[in-house]
């Protein structure tokens, strides 16, 4: 489930300072405005995410650090969207975006709280860089749609690409959990209308899931728990890890994700509440985890983290918290 647009900071833990600025602690305290940010990628040097709000929110930084506001995706929403979903009025979440040989391709969902009728469409753009003229976001439609007759719920798209290629889309939230579909990489697409759903993960509070392939691992990340709550939200976020992409993913147990497996990665440490909508991307020779968080020093107010992420000797992703 997601919340409306609040307004929030940007914690950005353990990136080095460049000489003659500021601490990262001190960047912490400079506004932007985001929530279920999606993962981050760079165009013309700089860094963009997007994330839920009206008409999709952008924000980009040259350093991780200090973000600026860029344009919404849509200035005028789609018309499929509030045809299709009568609830829902521009207001999209948990956007996903991902770079595909000469297009951006960003994913979003479309929904209103607590309702299985839903939808995930795509917008694709050749730039990300608004100042370049080749700029436009492209309206490509829904790519899976589901209503309160369906067992899952078409929210919190994330996309991944496999070594070989295929491209999928994970997506879900609650219900029956955690589920994957292939695209069409020409299209961006669902790769056929009656096209196989895989299911991935289940536990009864799960959804904001991400699929992350390193060495030879596919690395399932997904929230249990409650967001949107402030201080009093549950988040925290599992993983388990399977050779192919379509699972089954195991926990370091061995325990399957599909019933109810999913080790611990990341929970609530003082005033980091609630960590969710997990991400990686990479930067200069190191990873980070983008995702996130409550701010229990200011209210609860929803705070993107960016934490240092190494892999430990068995291959699993380990983040390091910020200070108290």
């Amino acid at each position: 489930m997601k919340t409306l647009f609040v307004c929030a900071l940007v914690f950005a833990f353990g990136l080095p300072a460049a000489p003659g600025q500021q601490s990262v602690v001190d960047f912490a305290r400079r506004d932007t405005s985001v929530h279920d940010p999606s993962t981050i990628v760079k165009c013309n040097g700089e860094y963009w995410l997007f994330a839920t709000g009206r008409g999709i929110m952008s924000r980009h930084s040259k350093d991780l650090r200090q973000w600026s506001a860029g344009p919404v995706v849509f200035s005028n929403v789609p018309a499929w969207t509030t045809n299709t979903i009568k609830a829902n009025h521009g207001h999209f979440w948990a956007p996903d975006v991902f770079y595909l040989t000469n297009r951006y391709l960003l994913y979003y969902a479309v929904s209103s709280w607590g309702k299985r009728d839903s939808a995930i469409g795509l917008a694709t753009n050749p730039t990300l860089d608004p100042a370049d003229p080749a700029y436009q976001w492209t309206d490509c439609g829904p790519v899976i749609r589901t209503t309160e007759q369906d067992d899952c719920n078409a929210i919190d798209p994330a996309v991944i690409q496999c070594p070989d290629g295929q491209l999928w889309l994970a997506f879900g939230s609650y219900w029956t959990g955690i589920k994957l579909i292939q695209l069409n990489p020409l299209t961006g697409l669902r790769a056929a209308t009656n096209s196989p759903v895989f299911s991935l993960a289940w536990h009864e509070s799960i959804e904001a899931s991400y699929v992350h392939w390193h060495d030879g691992y596919y690395y399932l990340f997904v929230n249990w728990g409650q967001c949107c709550r402030g201080i009093r939200s549950t988040y925290t976020i599992k993983i388990g890890r399977s050779r192919e992409v379509v699972g089954p993913y195991l926990d370091k147990d061995g325990v399957d994700m599909l019933h109810d497996g999913g080790s611990l990665f990341l929970k609530t440490a003082g005033a980091f509440v609630g960590p969710g909508h997990a991400g990686i991307v990479s930067a200069g020779d190191k990873d980070w985890l983008s995702c996130h968080f409550y701010n229990g020093a200011s209210n609860g107010i929803p705070t993107l983290g960016i934490l240092p992420l190494r892999w430990n000797p068995d291959g699993w992703p380990e983040a390091e918290l910020p200070p108290n």
